[in-house]
């Protein structure tokens, strides 16, 4: 006789994150992040190797058909030099952002959830890239709503741009773990998010201020005649820095909306709804 399978719900759960009922410690976060990203952080690296090579191979054939996006890739600085010419091809790079969201986010989902699954003590392989792309559709399209939402925010003013860039960070584990339509994942994310908006970001301006950091002191080695050692160490830093970013993002999403997962222990934390059931 099979053992019966009961749902554990850890962390918090999508009723108390829409009334704020969560609570975000951001020293906690930093520190269980760190110490998930030493204990395991190659599933993660390897999944963001992936997605990198794809991003590079999608633009080397882009690159061959259209002159403008070669141009652009081997003078980059024209984004600041020449803003005339960016405006005139914009259709463009419009068409070259939808093209790798497209491609590349049914695999960037895989690595967040990897994030998520480490913060609830499930081991992650680079494989597991693959394991969502059956959410693929719904991941694109509330990658290209968010996308559209946060740029019209820093088109009108700095800060709508930032609110909305950081309570929208949380929506593709929403599509993929609580299996939610992207405008259903969009709408209760800025609701409960915005929260404690300024401790989330607290913790994500951190991670970008280290790795502003990591930018700067590459910059001093490779004016210098040691700059092999800049870049290996760049490397190195960031095999830690990209993992723990996922990491923290999986934590905030465990004490924020909770994950069910599948367990055969008798003895739950709390019984959850089959759309909050995510089964590892």
């Amino acid at each position: 006789m099979s053992e019966k399978i009961t749902i554990v719900q850890v962390g918090g759960s999508v009723e108390r994150a829409l009334i704020g009922d969560y609570d975000i410690n951001v020293k906690a976060i930093l520190i269980e992040a760190w110490q998930l990203t030493l204990k395991s952080r190659l599933a993660i690296n390897l999944g963001l190797v992936f997605a990198l090579s794809l991003y590079v191979l999608i633009s080397m054939v882009l690159s061959y058909y259209v002159e403008f996006i070669n141009d652009l890739l081997s003078n980059p600085e024209m984004i600041f030099t020449n803003p005339e010419l960016m405006q005139d091809n914009a259709d463009k790079i419009v068409f070259w952002d939808l093209l790798v969201t497209l491609i590349i986010w049914p695999f960037m989902a895989g690595v967040e959830m990897m994030g998520v699954l480490q913060a609830v003590g499930i081991k992650t392989h680079a494989k597991m890239i693959f394991s969502f792309l059956k959410r693929s559709s719904w991941v694109v399209i509330c990658v290209l709503i968010t996308s559209a939402l946060t740029n019209i925010g820093f088109e009108l003013l700095i800060l709508p741009g930032i609110f909305l860039k950081i309570t929208l960070s949380l929506t593709v584990p929403l599509i993929i773990e609580k299996q939610m339509t992207p405008m259903r994942a969009v709408i209760l994310s800025v609701k409960s998010l915005r929260f404690k908006f300024f401790s989330i970001l607290s913790l994500y301006a951190i991670l970008f201020g280290a790795l502003v950091l990591l930018f700067f002191v590459l910059a001093l080695f490779l004016g210098s005649s040691i700059a092999p050692i800049g870049i290996v160490l760049f490397v190195f830093c960031l095999s830690f820095l990209a993992p723990m970013f996922f990491n923290v993002k999986g934590i905030l999403y465990r004490e924020i909306f909770g994950v069910g997962i599948a367990s055969n222990e008798s003895v739950i934390n709390r019984q959850n709804d089959t759309d909050d059931t995510f089964t590892a």
